[in-house]
């Protein structure tokens, strides 16, 4: 595909979410659908929705589950940095919900495509032609992909590039512990950080409110907390080292019918990330990715359901909010 030269570079895993037909714990659903996913991917795949095409710094298997993911990639983005392993196979996800709609994850990842991402992979004249690069934190789980995630956070930070991070915690990817530390290092290379309360709780911040949670994570080194709170909405935070303005924003969210929440953290973070890149103020940032977040719950999956510029601005109008 043609396209101008992308200003962000999205890292991480594209993965196959299975889609439980109904609420329940995994050991009763009988039926599952297969959807693409993994929360780089579907970052990737809404910023290209949003106009804002990145590139994407991904390891496929060459399976036939690589291949659907692939192909469903070609369709999205650019292909430059989207690596295939042609001996290792792709890292399966099965969701459940319960009847509240909260999911539950299990992986099927032991030594899949996307542990195998090696460092070096972003080379430094492309980095140079960046200004936001995005990792998550189910790349720190396993190496070569942590060494990998680690090293290119680094090199983007001495390019001048800004750094997003979501820790993404999945307790089933530590079973061993050391997702705190993990996070630990990665908030020393971050400059924003967008993450859930529960988040925060398994890397060992926990705060009483929104502010003081927020101010927490800042203190280990990000300038930006984008804080997102479920049925609550979305709060910010950003210290005076921002390039925007400090202080705190709130955000109360949108009104809609909710089908399935899977990748709605990552629609959000796209939402930001695009408007901050637009050099939008933090309560525009907070109202537009809450809007994309809340467009892609009304329908079932993730990378399916993310919305284009269009859709958010008709739900923005319609809630004026």
């Amino acid at each position: 595909m043609t396209l101008s030269t992308p200003r962000i570079l999205v890292s991480g895993e594209t993965l196959i979410d299975f889609l439980p037909e109904r609420p329940g714990p995994l050991s009763e659903v009988p039926t599952f659908e297969r959807r693409p996913g993994g929360a780089p991917a579907n970052v990737a795949v809404a910023l290209s929705r949003l106009d804002e095409t990145p590139w994407f710094w991904t390891r496929i298997a060459r399976d036939p589950f690589g291949d659907f993911l692939s192909e469903t990639l070609d369709a999205e983005l650019p292909d430059r940095f989207v690596e295939r392993d042609p001996d290792a196979k792709t890292t399966l996800a099965f969701v459940t919900h319960d009847e509240a709609n909260d999911r539950a994850f299990t992986f099927y990842r032991d030594g899949t495509a996307d542990t195998r991402l090696q460092p070096g992979g972003v080379p430094d004249d492309a980095l140079a032609e960046l200004d936001w690069v995005y990792v998550g934190g189910v790349m720190l789980a396993s190496d070569p992909a942590r060494t990998a995630t680690l090293d290119l956070a680094e090199r983007a930070r001495a390019a001048d590039c800004s750094v997003v991070f979501d820790p993404n915690a999945r307790p089933e990817l530590w079973p061993e512990g050391g997702f705190a530390e993990a996070v630990d290092e990665m908030l020393s290379l971050a400059d924003v950080v967008k993450a859930t309360p529960e988040d925060l709780a398994m890397a060992g911040f926990e705060a009483d409110d929104a502010d003081r949670l927020a101010a927490s994570v800042c203190e280990a080194g990000p300038h930006t907390c984008l804080l997102t709170l479920g049925g609550e909405g979305a709060y910010a935070h950003a210290t005076d080292d921002a390039p925007w303005e400090s202080g705190a924003a709130t955000h109360a969210g949108y009104d809609v019918s909710v089908v399935d929440t899977t990748g709605a953290g990552d629609a959000f973070t796209a939402g930001a990330l695009a408007a901050l890149a637009d050099g939008k103020s933090l309560d525009s940032v907070l109202g537009f990715a809450n809007a994309v977040a809340a467009l892609t719950t009304t329908e079932p999956g993730a990378m399916t359901a993310l919305p284009d510029r269009d859709a958010v601005g008709r739900l923005r109008e319609s809630q004026s909010n």
